[in-house]
């Protein structure tokens, strides 16, 4: 007998988009609203921050993305732990409150919101824990714990500068948070040997959506510690995580090569990810560009600096609208010679179907490396974009499709760009452990890729709308479907039922179950739109034979 979970008591049903654009209100709170809360709040003695008033709201009520707006009643700022799980135990009891976990706003769709609810900035967590451990045995000896509010950026700095370690695997931004990745993914380069971040945490504390603090690994509440990682949020709040750590290399020699054909450069860059260790780069990205000199989607989007800047006059570039860059990087150490690195770079690039002359390099520090983007935010605030509405869409496509997703997506709707990088690069499956709750592609292939189309385009009117971009990504997510391609979204979102039960297919069950288990009443993560908020009333969900 199979058990099937009856969902009415979540009021699960299709959902009508009750966020509003940026533009539609005004961020005011109704007091009727806030007063109840104000009383509730004040009854914890909270050791954290409680703010009502309008800059907190505004800070709270939209994010990264720029697409959705919310009106949050009230910003705590906790001091740890405790103020979690005293907020979380305070809005089961109360009839409707939900609460959302923020890190450092760099949600795209309104996931870290709560309309009408409670947002918790965990970043006023961040100093709660940082500890370097030596545990004998496994494979690791040194490991990081580290509160859910820290930033990897500074997990970064510190364990490299103090202790000369580092984590392995790696977001490409790392002004996010411990939690909000782990709840995601968190994906970068480095993931094709080591797994995303959510594979590299050994053990978590977690407080329920029922205020419950529990610590959890892969062999104690194994439940909750899988569930968590890449969870939404739909469980509990991540407050400390445990992150093995390795001794950091001390350079990166980093490079770039340009193909002309989609076959050549995914075929060498998936020879690249399935070479064993030692005989292959640390780190393999890559992305396609528009054959022109626009500054965000062509040419100048390639060199690492603008002194590598080579004119396209080869007669190769005249039949392309589209071309990739593979994009590598190799670790060494100060003690390794500019000659053995050079033999090294040789050997692994010698039978690539790269763009003779089309090849950019450059030596810089592990820091510097790993904290390559952070030039791009500092570039992009100082021309306004930073603040600008970032309409991104993320999604995992079948190594079986890719080629199609090429033909369809990149040569198709987006021959022109996107106002930004389009990321595409492999992974390998079994680097991502199938207990979490990431959905990966249906499929039996090793390989399948990350696509990631990051838009930076001006505000409107010097730039598209906003509702054209995500017209735009709504007809690229129709598109695989219509054509049966093999794809997941990363980051999802939706606004249907049915769109979340075909995002989970047969873990669909299961992810409600663990909702159930330590979340009943539906009170975190309002802003993902899977489960609706119940009221403390209702009866329990029962299971029920098929």
């Amino acid at each position: 007998m199979i058990a099937y979970l009856e969902l009415e008591r979540f009021n699960i049903q299709e959902n009508d988009s009750s966020e509003s654009r940026p533009d539609d209100d005004d961020h005011h709170v109704d007091k009727n609203q806030l007063l109840p809360v104000i009383g509730l709040l004040q009854s914890l003695d909270l050791q954290g921050s409680i703010d009502y008033s309008t800059l907190a709201a505004d800070f709270t009520g939209k994010d990264f993305g720029g697409v959705y707006s919310s009106n949050p009643l009230a910003l705590i700022r906790p001091s740890g732990a405790d103020d979690v799980a005293r907020v979380l135990k305070s809005a089961c009891r109360s009839s409707n409150l939900t609460v959302a976990a923020r890190g450092n706003g760099h949600s795209i769709n309104g996931q870290a919101m709560a309309d009408g609810g409670i947002v918790l900035d965990m970043r006023s967590t961040e100093g709660n824990h940082f500890k370097i451990l030596r545990i004998n045995g496994g494979d690791h000896t040194a490991y990081a714990d580290v509160s859910g509010g820290a930033l990897w950026e500074d997990i970064l700095m510190r364990c490299v500068s103090e202790y000369g370690l580092a984590p392995r695997s790696w977001t490409d931004y790392l002004r996010l948070t411990v939690g909000g990745t782990l709840s995601n993914a968190g994906v970068s380069g480095q993931a094709f040997r080591y797994g995303p971040q959510s594979s590299n945490v050994t053990e978590l504390d977690v407080v329920t959506g029922k205020g419950d603090f529990l610590t959890c690994s892969p062999t104690h509440n194994s439940d909750l510690f899988f569930g968590a990682l890449g969870g939404l949020g739909q469980f509990g709040v991540i407050t400390r995580a445990r992150i093995p750590l390795e001794p950091a290399p001390d350079m990166v020699r980093w490079i770039r090569m340009v193909y002309a054909e989609f076959e050549d450069f995914s075929r060498d860059a998936e020879w690249l990810v399935t070479q064993p260790e030692k005989e292959s780069f640390d780190y393999v990205e890559g992305f396609a560009f528009v054959n022109s000199d626009s500054p965000a989607d062509g040419w100048p989007s390639v060199p690492l600096y603008p002194n590598h800047m080579m004119e396209p006059t080869t007669p190769i570039h005249s039949g392309h609208q589209l071309l990739y860059c593979l994009e590598l990087a190799l670790h060494f150490n100060h003690s390794n010679s500019s000659s053995t690195v050079d033999s090294v770079v040789k050997r692994l690039i010698g039978g690539l179907r790269y763009m003779k002359g089309f090849k950019y390099e450059v030596d810089l520090s592990y820091v510097e490396f790993v904290m390559r983007v952070k030039r791009v935010e500092e570039d992009a605030r100082a021309h306004g974009m930073w603040d600008a509405p970032h309409p991104w869409l993320n999604l995992f496509v079948s190594k079986a499709d890719i080629a199609e997703f090429d033909r369809l997506i990149f040569k198709g709707l987006l021959h022109d760009g996107v106002g930004g990088p389009m990321l595409v690069y492999p992974l390998l499956r079994s680097k991502w452990d199938s207990r979490s709750s990431v959905v990966l592609p249906e499929g039996e292939d090793e390989i399948f890729y990350i696509v990631a189309l990051l838009r930076s385009n001006p505000p409107y009117p010097k730039g598209p709308s906003v509702d054209k971009l995500v017209s735009q990504n709504d007809k690229i997510i129709q598109s695989c479907i219509q054509h049966g391609l093999g794809f997941k979204l990363y980051l999802p979102h939706y606004q249907s039922q049915h769109d979340w039960r075909r995002h989970f297919g047969d873990q669909w069950s299961k992810f409600v179950q663990l909702k159930l288990a330590f979340d009943p009443m539906a009170v975190l993560a309002p802003g993902q739109k899977i489960f609706t908020r119940t009221t403390k009333n209702s009866n329990m969900l029962h299971l029920s034979p098929q």
